[in-house]
């Protein structure tokens, strides 16, 4: 049986309604979209280098930055320095990432733990982490402690928020329902809370991998001697715009697969919002 149509005549202002079905984007035509902004950032350097707008004092050309990408690679100064990064990185990441989510499910599952924990940590998220550096220089010294604790308490902060937001939207009435049936403890938080709370939790994930880059770029300027912030301070020395060119995509480029990594994991973990996502 099929609903009669409406009449609109008695109504003219009113328009027979035509719901819009999406369509899904094919995966080329969103990579496309995806690589044309990149793509016309660097058409417009180039043009502006070769035309002379853009001097070589203040920028080199693309082909120049690329020639010193191709040097610092042979020579193997790139490869080390990327290694010495990433480890710097990975590390205050993880300890970053595992602070959050246990300081987030203790102040979200618990009264008491919000009430002991929040406050102080409220006080010291809102303490800008850069201002942090000469503290812990002289906590920890120069070496490599420092850097990954100061990139460990600035991933932190982002992961605490998220979860222990995403700890308290969870359904109370179905956390009762389990506990009625006997779940508890570690389990209820493995089986119920953690779940319930994986968008809140898979956003503070993609907030921290973004923000460990931000961090490593400031950790790398505490007196560093390897690593790709020490390229870019030996660059500065000499004027090389060409390698700190490098040293700055380097790092963008780190950020943009943070962030790749951090979708993946959305994806693999929650497929039916990529689905939904996908029009």
């Amino acid at each position: 049986m099929t609903a009669a149509p409406v009449e609109t005549r008695a109504y003219p202002d009113l328009v027979v309604p035509r719901p819009r079905i999406p369509r899904p984007r094919r995966r080329g035509m969103s990579v496309a979209l995806r690589t044309l902004g990149p793509l016309a950032l660097l058409g417009g350097w180039w043009l502006a280098s070769a035309t002379g707008v853009l001097s070589p004092d203040v920028l080199a050309s693309p082909a120049t930055v690329a020639d010193a990408a191709r040097e610092l690679w042979a020579d193997g100064q790139l490869t080390d320095a990327l290694r010495v990064s990433l480890t710097r990185a990975v590390l205050g990441l993880a300890c970053g990432l595992a602070a959050g989510l246990l300081l987030g499910v203790v102040t979200g599952f618990s009264r008491l733990g919000e009430e002991l924990l929040d406050s102080p940590l409220q006080l010291l998220r809102a303490l800008p982490f850069l201002s942090l550096v000469p503290l812990f220089m002289v906590w920890f010294g120069i070496g490599e402690s420092a850097r990954v604790v100061l990139i460990a308490v600035a991933t932190t902060f982002p992961m605490y928020v998220s979860t222990a937001g995403g700890v308290r939207n969870v359904d109370r009435r179905l956390l009762e329902a389990m506990r009625t049936f006997g779940l508890g403890g570690w389990r209820l938080v493995r089986e119920v809370v953690l779940p319930g709370a994986l968008p809140s939790l898979l956003a503070g994930f993609r907030l921290s991998m973004t923000l460990s880059v931000i961090a490593l770029i400031a950790a790398e300027e505490i007196n560093s001697t390897s690593g790709i912030g020490y390229l870019m301070t030996q660059a500065q020395s000499f004027s090389r715009t060409d390698i700190l060119s490098v040293c700055v995509l380097v790092y963008g480029l780190l950020g943009l697969a943070a962030d790749l990594l951090a979708r993946g994991a959305e994806r693999v973990l929650m497929p039916w919002r990529a689905k939904g996502a996908a029009r």
